[in-house]
């Protein structure tokens, strides 16, 4: 059965789907949401996709499901062969978790300052903003002790997980919503790590490694 998603092209909890299924090489197709200015997930036809007004959804065969962490979650254990990208063990699995949870914080402060400076949203910039710098100085630490320690990633395996995939998109969109990133280092480090992993995709804002970064 095949793959749909209903995809917002600038919508950073969307290409987090877009990126883990490009990773995982999976066909889909895509059904383009007018989110701005149209606000075409708040229409009806799309309410009864998903009624909290929410993108993305994705639709595999009779299954609908929202919700982008919980996606990320479904289609790693679906269709990972590897078992690698949400590991079965539940030390890893809580810890995968929580940085969901973590990434929906940063939808909830980053995402909302870019929504409020490029979209008209009525949220407060400053709260916002001094939200997502408290995490991005949070996530700095987390990664540096981490680096101490030969881990790379968010949760402790040596490899990815979807913790990475859930958090990358909106640190990597925040300066869009007037949040540089200058002051962390390991955050900065980190991204890059992200965007060399096989099969990577791009998003308007969004891109690749440069050779130069690689050579760092």
């Amino acid at each position: 059965m095949a793959i749909t998603l209903y995809d917002f092209e600038l919508s950073g909890n969307c290409y987090k789907l877009r990126l883990l299924m490009s990773i995982l090489r999976l066909r889909y197709d895509i059904v383009p949401v007018d989110f701005f200015p149209g606000k075409h997930h708040k229409s009806d036809w799309f309410l009864r996709l998903n009624p909290f007004g929410q993108l993305p959804v994705l639709q595999d065969g009779e299954l609908t499901l929202s919700d982008s962490g919980a996606i990320l979650a479904y289609l790693a254990k679906k269709y990972d062969e590897t078992g690698l990208w949400f590991p079965d063990d539940p030390a890893v699995t809580a810890q995968v978790l929580r940085w969901h949870a973590v990434a929906d914080d940063i939808t909830a402060t980053s995402s909302a300052a870019r929504l409020a400076l490029g979209y008209d949203y009525d949220f407060d910039i400053e709260k916002t903003q001094k939200g997502a710098h408290r995490i991005f100085r949070l996530m700095d630490e987390h990664l540096w002790f981490g680096e101490r320690e030969a881990r790379d990633w968010l949760a402790s395996p040596a490899h990815p997980t979807t913790a990475d995939i859930a958090c990358f998109p909106y640190v990597m969109l925040s300066e869009e919503g007037g949040i540089g990133r200058e002051d962390y280092p390991a955050l900065r480090r980190w991204t890059d790590r992200v965007r060399r992993i096989p099969g990577f995709t791009v998003m308007s804002g969004i891109f690749p490694a440069g050779r130069a970064l690689e050579q760092a």
